[in-house]
Parts: C-alpha cells; sequence; structure tokens
C-alpha cells in the first residue's frame, strides 16, 4: 500500500539574516488529519518557520512542500486550500464585522457567502457582533472573528499563531474544542504554535520544540517532557527559557 503523501513537508530549512541564523535545518511533515504544535521560546525560530510556509519570505536553503507541491512553484494553488489565523494580526478597522468576512469571503472564492459565514458566526459564538466595528472589538472578540476568517474558505491546512492568546478560559477551551471538532469532522490538518501548554496538550497530536533555530525535541506532549525528565511541558519550557535544560538535547 503506497504511503500517503503528507499534507506538508518541511525539509531541511534553513534561514539567515546577515550573520544571524534563525533556522537551522528544520525538517517535519504533517499528515492529514494531524495537528503539530510548534513550539519553543522567543526567538527559537517560530515566527521565521511561519513565514516561510506561509510563502511569506524564502528560505536560504531547503523546501517547502504542500500537497506534495513545491510552494514557491505552486503557490497561488496550494494557498487556496490554506489558510492562517493570528492573535496578532488585525483585520481593516474600519469595516463592520460582517463586510470584512465578506471581502474575505470573495477573495477566498467562497460559494454561498452569506450562508458560510453565518454558520461560522455561529460556530464561534459571535453572531451578536455581526454588525459592530471590528476596530472596536476586544482582543477576544477580534481573535475570533480572526478564526472565523480563516475558515471562511473550509482550508485543508490551518496555520494558527498563538490563536487563544487573549482569550479567557471558557472561549479558549471552546476554541480548543472546535479545532478537535472541526479535525475529528473534516480531515483538518493543523500547525499550531503556543505559549500556552494547556492548547499544546489538548490540541496536539505531537509537536516539536525549536530552541535556536533547531529541533530540540519531538513527540508527542507526553514523551517530549518525561525525555528531559520534566514534570510537564510548562515545567520543560521554562527549564530551556531559563537555560536549565542543555543544548546536547538538540537532535542531530
Amino acid at each position: 500500500m503506497q504511503a500517503q503523501v503528507p499534507i506538508l513537508e518541511a525539509v531541511s530549512l534553513v534561514k539567515v539574516f546577515g550573520e544571524s541564523t534563525a533556522l537551522d535545518g528544520l525538517s517535519f511533515a504533517v499528515a492529514k488529519g494531524e495537528s503539530l504544535g510548534l513550539l519553543g521560546v522567543n526567538g527559537a525560530g517560530k515566527t521565521t518557520a511561519m513565514n516561510l510556509l506561509l510563502g511569506l519570505t524564502t528560505p536560504t536553503s531547503g523546501q517547502v512542500r504542500m500537497f506534495g507541491l513545491d510552494l514557491w512553484k505552486h503557490r497561488i494553488e496550494i494557498l487556496k486550500k490554506v489558510n492562517f489565523s493570528s492573535a496578532y494580526t488585525n483585520l481593516p478597522s474600519n469595516l463592520l464585522v460582517w463586510q470584512n468576512l465578506v471581502v474575505f469571503a470573495k477573495l477566498y472564492g467562497v460559494r454561498h457567502p452569506k450562508e458560510r459565514i453565518e454558520q461560522l458566526l455561529e460556530l464561534l459564538d459571535i453572531t451578536h457582533l455581526r454588525k459592530s466595528v471590528t476596530g472596536r472589538l476586544s482582543a477576544g472578540e477580534s481573535t475570533r472573528v480572526n478564526l472565523a476568517k480563516a475558515l471562511l474558505n473550509e482550508p485543508e491546512l490551518l496555520l494558527l499563531d498563538e490563536p487563544t492568546a487573549s482569550l479567557d478560559p471558557d472561549i479558549a477551551d471552546r476554541v480548543r474544542k472546535l479545532l478537535r471538532k472541526l479535525q475529528a469532522e473534516t480531515g483538518l490538518s493543523v500547525l499550531y504554535t503556543s505559549h500556552n501548554m494547556r492548547d499544546i496538550e489538548e490540541v496536539c497530536d505531537r509537536l516539536i520544540f525549536l530552541h535556536g533555530g533547531k529541533v530540540l525535541a519531538e513527540g508527542t506532549p507526553g514523551e517530549v517532557h518525561e525525555r528531559f525528565n520534566r514534570t510537564s511541558l510548562e515545567d520543560l519550557f521554562i527549564g530551556v527559557a531559563r537555560g536549565e535544560v542543555a543544548a546536547i538535547g538538540i537532535q542531530p
């Protein structure tokens, strides 16, 4: 039986800025329906990796393949099946929420955009924000509108950057459960970066822990913290941030 082609595959990604190496040989793959966490302290290379995967910048060397295709040769075709959401990006602030979603639905070529928008507003419990000015939303409300935007085209691959960063515990829990529900029902694949260890533990099947642009460890959340003899992912994260976890843990 032929092996299934990964939804996303990074191959020996290197990115150098001047004399600084932001990524140093990053390789990983994401299978259909899998959620992979990209974890690391500030400066570990997560943002650089996301920018490369979105085609916003090119690598010094290495490849990105999505759906078996080279990202830089087939970017338009690939990105029709991909979307992105971040707690740190803003939609046009002067438009109403429904206007923003209509604009993006048209950009994505969404069929029956009004029906899809209403479905997502209800799914994310933000129907009451339909006619709100986007720039006047709270951080948590804005995050959920961004998620609605990211789901408009029913992506096969969703890239999420700190999606629960500004959410209260109740809404964050709902978002985590929603992502798991979508994965179970649609086979959605997710690449997920977060400083919230609960997000990683509840949403991600596997994680990659980056440190200094290299892979410090890879495996299930439980496997990773146990490997370093730490009590939890949060304990491991703190240990790396404080220099208590030795660099010898970095994979060759």
